[in-house]
């Protein structure tokens, strides 16, 4: 999820590394029916003894951490489908986003929310509360899996909150399909559990969505 300017920048600074260097191989994407990704997720208790949003840390410096882009500011400038203007200190102007959670078209950046697909608050109920303050910051700023992080309307982050599926759906509902798919990408993604209310929902949907797949790589 990284914007023209950035992949510009990342290129340059490749070029230039010794040629008997390479970058590290990447676990390939799997892909499963949505059925199966659901069977595959890991069945718990959830607890949200100890949460605090602050355990979390968020947003930070993005993937060039010297271009003054945080991480919401990157996840707005991938997902815009018109771009905005960058101003000094990564600040945004114009530009125009699709909310696919209620089917928006909004503008200026400002009227969006970067939603965490899976909510920090349900992440750690389902493991994350057993993580590293380090890899906590990882999750709370994925700008490697562009289902982590979506750019929807503020309206919509909002009243999703930190319910699960089995609690909230977006309002527009073509979404389902893709909305439940990418939840259960990021569970796996991060090896994040469900409950089983969550569990049969999640199912549910599956079989309301047949053709749907799912599809993610492990996080480091």
């Amino acid at each position: 999820m990284i914007h023209p300017l950035l992949r510009a920048v990342t290129a340059a600074a490749l070029a230039v590394l010794p040629l008997t260097l390479s970058t590290p191989a990447h676990a390939a994407d799997t892909t499963l029916p949505l059925a199966d990704a659901v069977k595959a997720l890991p069945l718990a208790a959830e607890s949200r003894d100890g949460y605090q949003r602050t355990s979390f840390r968020h947003w930070n410096s993005g993937k060039i951490p010297t271009d003054g882009c945080n991480t919401r500011a990157e996840v707005l400038l991938a997902e815009a489908r018109q771009a905005p203007e960058v101003l000094p200190g990564c600040k945004l102007a114009g530009g125009l986003w699709w909310s696919y959670y209620d089917a928006k078209w909004l503008s200026p950046g400002s009227a969006l929310d970067v939603d965490h697909m899976v909510p920090l608050a349900e992440a750690w109920d389902s493991g994350a509360s057993q993580w590293t303050p380090e890899r906590r910051e990882a999750y709370a700023n994925d700008l490697d899996s562009e289902r982590s992080l979506v750019a929807v309307s503020a309206a919509s982050n909002r009243s999703k909150a930190d319910q699960d599926p089995a609690e909230w759906l977006p309002p527009a509902v073509d979404a389902t399909c893709r909305y439940v798919s990418e939840w259960t990408a990021t569970k796996l993604r991060w090896g994040l559990a469900l409950d089983l209310a969550e569990q049969e929902a999640l199912a549910q949907h599956a079989e309301a969505c047949p053709t749907t797949t799912v599809t993610y790589e492990r996080a480091p």
